[in-house]
């Protein structure tokens, strides 16, 4: 059994660990092997790729996704050891404070590694998107002039520096206004589209601007205007629940105005 980082070229090689259900991973570690800030790393016995995992970097926070087995190889701890070897890594970094979101079937090995469960994600979706073009005026597109209050919004509700990640998409972003003062945003074009309000008025809005034409939901539970709110829009909520989960320190993080998160792999 070898350790070794992931490379852009072997990405091909993994397509074969794809799970039911989840994005194309191959999108997402073409994704992880272009950022310095992100640490994809290869399981490979007899040469051939059995497990993948990556961590990803943001100051003083790190996190841990996209930890995949062979089907045929699990029960033999390569999970835990994958997720040993990056916590070990992101221990050299400095990093005090590791988080991820399980699925049920990898919930058990976080809380072997020492993880503990900090919140869950509700996921909605319904069966056809409502057109609907009439939005308020206070939804503007994104200018320079906004950029530095959409990463310091991000930092308050977040409770973490993301600004290596958002700073690519932020030119399709958009931002909710009232008052001169920006209140909430939605970048589409970043992973699932995530939605950050500190008002309960500009989250409502910016998901009444999204949902018009998209048909899948991901909440913390902390959130229940949103909740609420994207029931009246037509979802249902399924089964899954993804469970958020921290290792070390604890950090500032303020689910009830996410309205809608980035993905698995960055909560």
């Amino acid at each position: 059994m070898q350790y070794d980082k992931l490379t852009y070229s072997e990405i091909d090689k993994i397509g074969y660990l794809q799970p039911e259900g989840w994005p194309d991973i191959t999108d997402v570690f073409r994704f992880y092997c272009s950022c310095d800030f992100c640490n994809p790393i290869k399981i490979t016995i007899d040469s051939k790729i059995v497990g993948i995992g990556c961590s990803i970097f943001f100051d003083k926070t790190a996190w841990l996704a996209h930890i995949i087995v062979n089907p045929e190889f699990r029960k033999r701890g390569i999970g835990y050891k994958i997720v040993d070897y990056l916590l070990n890594d992101i221990k050299k970094r400095g990093i005090e404070t590791s988080l991820l979101i399980a699925t049920e079937l990898g919930e058990p090995l976080y809380l072997k590694s020492g993880f503990r469960l900090v919140s869950n994600y509700r996921y909605f979706k319904r069966n056809s998107s409502k057109i609907d073009n009439q939005f308020t005026s206070k939804i503007q597109p994104y200018k320079a002039g906004f950029y530095s209050d959409i990463i310091k919004l991000d930092k308050y509700i977040s409770g973490e520096n993301r600004e290596n990640l958002l700073k690519g998409y932020l030119i399709k972003s958009f931002v909710h206004i009232n008052n001169n003062v920006i209140d909430g945003f939605y970048i589409p074009d970043l992973g699932e589209g995530p939605i950050f309000a500190i008002t309960i008025d500009a989250g409502k809005e910016l998901m009444r601007f999204k949902y018009s034409t998209i048909d899948k939901a991901t909440l913390p539970d902390e959130n229940q205007a949103g909740i609420e709110f994207i029931k009246e829009l037509g979802f249902i909520e399924t089964n899954t629940i993804g469970k958020r989960m921290i290792l070390g320190s604890d950090i500032e993080w303020k689910p009830e105005m996410i309205y809608s998160r980035i993905g698995g792999n960055f909560g």
